[in-house]
């Protein structure tokens, strides 16, 4: 799948970046906390119209991976199979731009590519917590184990969330919507609009499930990058644990999540997969995107010649 595919995803809005946008500065506007308002009707109005585009572009996502899927295996231990065999061969794996971050960019860069990456994080903890909604018990455990880790067991230095916030801080990052690709918005709406939307429950358990599965080795050459740059602890901590904790996160979630929900019902392995595939072509197409911006600039003649 190339850089234009999801652009085509949405008929009712074939502008890509606008698309994405869009949805974005709706996402934030409608997850945010808020309190009532006399013009109520009219943001769910608009919701309406949103929530339609938004359909439109997911279902269109979902027929384009189908052909993917459609072989997936449906029990359990064939299934898991599957699964874990994205972290070697599922789109995206083994990118060279995370060599290249480990062992090449300047700090400049590594900033651009921070800012990209933290303008379309959509929040791993929000995204479990609203997955595991109405999950069956030892599903729902899992997710609860996996939610509890995000908030730090507790303890509110160990929030995964705010720890990313204090190394965007500390590298004096100023991420922004408009000011990011929006292959990068894509990868967050999708992963939103699997979570709040309870017909996308598997895909989200199957997206979520893979970024444990593949994270490890892209967040271990970031905080590997970080270390040689000369960047500090507490600015590497939000990516050296995830290096650690995001493979021990990843066999749990497969037996405890993946496995009894095959178990109990063998046709969400389909749409378990759709939203791991999916997931991973977002991720792929953000690298590609990365990389243009990245290497043109550091290698002009290279990419002027091609």
């Amino acid at each position: 799948m190339r850089l234009s595919t999801l652009g085509a995803f949405t008929p009712e809005f074939p502008d890509a970046e606008m698309l994405h946008l869009g949805l974005a500065k709706w996402n934030r506007r409608r997850l945010a906390v808020a309190l009532p308002t006399a013009d109520w009707r009219q943001d769910l109005n608009a919701d309406h119209a949103m929530l339609r585009l938004e359909g439109a572009f997911v279902e269109a996502f979902r027929a384009h991976v189908a052909p993917l899927v459609a072989d997936v295996p449906t029990d359990p231990a064939g299934f898991i199979s599957w699964f874990d065999a994205l972290k070697d061969a599922g789109p995206g794996q083994w990118d060279p731009l995370f060599a290249w971050l480990e062992t090449e960019a300047d700090l400049e860069q590594m900033k651009w590519f921070l800012t990209q990456e933290a303008a379309g994080e959509a929040g791993f903890d929000d995204l479990v917590a609203l997955t595991q909604l109405k999950l069956p018990d030892r599903a729902k455990l899992e997710l609860a184990r996996n939610y509890w880790d995000e908030m730090g067991r507790g303890s509110m230095g160990g929030m995964h969330g705010p720890m990313l916030n204090r190394t965007v801080a500390g590298l004096g990052l100023a991420p922004t919507i408009d000011g990011t690709c929006w292959q990068s918005l894509a990868l967050a709406n999708t992963m939103t609009a699997f979570a709040t939307t309870r017909r996308y429950t598997y895909q989200s358990v199957g997206a979520l499930g893979v970024v444990e599965l593949t994270a490890p080795t892209r967040v271990g050459a970031v905080a590997e990058g970080l270390k040689r740059l000369g960047c500090t602890p507490e600015q590497r901590k939000y990516f050296v644990l995830h290096a650690q904790l995001d493979v021990e996160h990843s066999r749990a979630w497969n037996a405890e999540a993946l496995v009894p929900l095959v178990e109990a019902d063998p046709a969400c392995a389909q749409h378990i997969a759709e939203g791991a595939v999916m997931r991973l072509i977002c991720g792929e197409q953000c690298f590609e995107t990365y990389r243009a911006h990245l290497w043109a600039h550091a290698h002009p003649l290279v990419y002027a010649a091609e």
